[in-house]
């Protein structure tokens, strides 16, 4: 497969010169496109720093982001807006809909930022509400609807864009189990049928057991990785509770 994402030897300090944190040390991997990639780690582990470095919401102390051949830690904050509304997506564990739109206004809001005319609009919008299975709550508030159905609208305005990248954030964090299961089931389908590259950062296994490839994080660093394979979930899924259940012992006792 072709990697999409290259980050290379990064770094993020925060804080002044008399007390530093070094919230990611030395940190590099690849992200092909494609993959349904987890991220996962104790508070504290710099999992949320990655996602917000690789957001472009926030900048490295040193190294390198690629997406293909495009160097993002060299982009002006003007070149770096273009970047992010064309190539990302993002869904957080808080929605972010607008209360006062429906779910069809939230999405067509979306797909108006992008530009193109009434009719266009129209489709991509009917188009995402098949695809996420929100159409028979198109006119309902956000607050007239489940976790999920809500969640969903969030994915299908964070697809606007037609994202080459979609990010996720603690994606199931308010959701019950029916609905965080209805919505990782959509992440899979997105990624199997339309090539979506996922990067999804959770602390919850039953959710990164729907990834294809996780990453651990601990000190900032990449201290174990797991890739899915052919195994069964539930398999892949113990997999992960072993690793977690040695987060804080040595990376060698892990098999």
């Amino acid at each position: 497969m072709n990697s999409y994402i290259r980050v290379c030897d990064i770094e993020k300090y925060y804080g002044t010169a008399a007390h530093v944190t070094k919230a990611i040390d030395r940190l590099s991997f690849t992200v092909d496109k494609g993959e349904f990639m987890g991220i996962m780690g104790a508070s504290g582990s710099g999992k949320t720093t990655l996602l917000n470095l690789l957001a472009t919401i926030d900048r490295v102390s040193s190294g390198h982001i690629f997406y293909e051949n495009t160097d993002i830690t060299a982009l002006s904050e003007d070149a770096l807006s273009e970047f992010r509304k064309r190539n990302l997506g993002f869904i957080f564990q808080a929605y972010n809909l607008l209360d006062t739109l429906t779910i069809e206004e939230n999405i067509v809001l979306a797909l108006t930022l992008q530009g193109g005319g009434k009719k266009k609009i129209r489709e991509a919008c009917d188009n995402l509400l098949n695809l996420l299975h929100i159409e028979d709550v198109r006119g309902k508030f956000p607050y007239q609807v489940s976790g999920g159905q809500a969640q969903r609208c969030a994915c299908a305005r964070a697809l606007a864009n037609d994202p080459v990248l979609l990010l996720a954030d603690e994606p199931t964090g308010a959701l019950d189990s029916f609905s965080a299961r209805t919505l990782l089931e959509t992440f899979t389908d997105l990624n199997h049928a339309l090539g979506a590259t996922i990067l999804m950062v959770t602390h919850d296994a039953f959710s990164a057991s729907y990834c294809s490839r996780i990453l651990f994080l601990r000190d900032g660093k990449i201290f174990h990785e797991l890739v899915r394979g052919g195994k069964p979930r539930r398999h892949f899924l113990q997999e992960i509770l072993d690793v977690l259940s040695l987060t804080g012992g040595e990376l060698s006792d892990v098999k």
